[in-house]
Formats: structure tokens, sequence, C-alpha cells
């Protein structure tokens, strides 16, 4: 399964091995699509491919310090979800009772979220909280969180300072993280990450 990279890729992830998240948000915002994608296809499961995009994602971030050695990024994270998905199925395996199948598998009596949603939803909902942000709230979410410049270079760009563009992020992050809370969405700790303030 071929993928497009990002331009100035290499960069990117030299980037995100020093630690750098909102670069890490870039790359997440490129391949989380994939991701889910390609689980869904080795698993046939969206509940089972969206744990996947947390996982994949979060265990990147915890082994950032290799992605700088990485030359083809592509086929790397075509690897890491491959040998995730017949890590879950393997364990799954295991657990399955003779007359069952994998949907047996999931612990169903788990009620540590209200509710579970695919994906698509969460991204829907996240754009649908972002297009009521107030125009300069909005802006700095776009440049900051989706195009993953940094609070200097979005600052140039919208013509305020560093500070001002932290304190509309902070904001428009508060408010997409209460929205997610009010609709009662399990989703991915991972998201929940990216939404944290950055810095």
């Amino acid at each position: 399964m071929s993928l497009k990279p990002l331009s100035g890729e290499k960069e990117l992830l030299v980037q995100i091995a020093a630690g750098d998240r909102q670069a890490f948000t870039v790359l997440f915002n490129h391949y989380q699509k994939f991701v889910f994608g390609f689980g869904k296809k080795l698993t046939h499961s969206d509940e089972l491919a969206l744990d996947m995009v947390q996982d994949v994602f979060l265990k990147l971030w915890q082994s950032r310090e290799a992605l700088a050695k990485v030359e083809v990024f592509g086929a790397y994270l075509n690897r890491l979800v491959r040998n995730h998905a017949l890590n879950v199925l393997r364990n799954l395996s295991r657990q399955i009772r003779p007359e069952g199948d994998i949907a047996l598998a999931v612990d169903k009596s788990d009620n540590t979220t209200l509710r579970q949603i695919d994906y698509q939803e969460i991204v829907k909902v996240v754009a649908e909280v972002v297009n009521t942000l107030t125009p300069q709230q909005k802006l700095a979410y776009e440049l900051c969180h989706q195009q993953g410049l940094k609070y200097e270079e979005a600052a140039e760009k919208m013509q305020i300072s560093p500070k001002t563009v932290h304190v509309h992020m902070k904001q428009a992050l508060a408010r997409i993280r209460e929205n997610l809370k009010n609709h009662s969405i399990g989703y991915p700790a991972l998201i929940f990450l990216l939404l944290k303030d950055i810095n």
C-alpha cells in the first residue's frame, strides 16, 4: 500500500526525534487516515482500527528518537501498522471462544467511555467546533495545530505577538476539549494528547 510522503518529511522526522510536538501533529494529520483505513482492512473492525490509530501513533511518539534514522517513512509506517494488526489479531485469537468471532473478543462490559464513535465522526465534530471559533482563534489553530507552524511563525503571519498566538491556541483547544466532553465522546488518548496546549 503506497503512501504519498509529506513535503520535507525527512526534516520533519528529525524535528519529531528532537521532541517537536507540532511537527508530530503534522505527521499525524497526514497519516492518520491511512492508519485507520489500513487497520480496518486488516482487522475488519472499526473499533480495532480506531484503537490502532491511538496505539501506533503513541508508539511512534514514544520511540521518536528512532525516526531521525528512518529513510522511507511510508514503508516504516506500513510495516508498523501491519505488525501491530497481526499482534492484535493474534492476541484476540487466544480469547475467542469456539462459537465466537473477533467481535466476541471485544470486552463489551467496558464502561470507561459513554459511547464509541468512529474516527471519521470524531474528526467531523472537531471540524464543527473549529468553525465556531473566533476568526483569530481559528486562524491560530489552523496555522499551529494543522500546519504545524511554531508560535513565532504564526505570529508573523497573523501580525500579532507569539504570546497572543499562545492565548488564542489555549482558548481554541479548551473549546475543542470541552465540546468533545459535552458530546461524551470516547476519543482516543492520542487525540487528547494532541489537543493539549503545545508551546
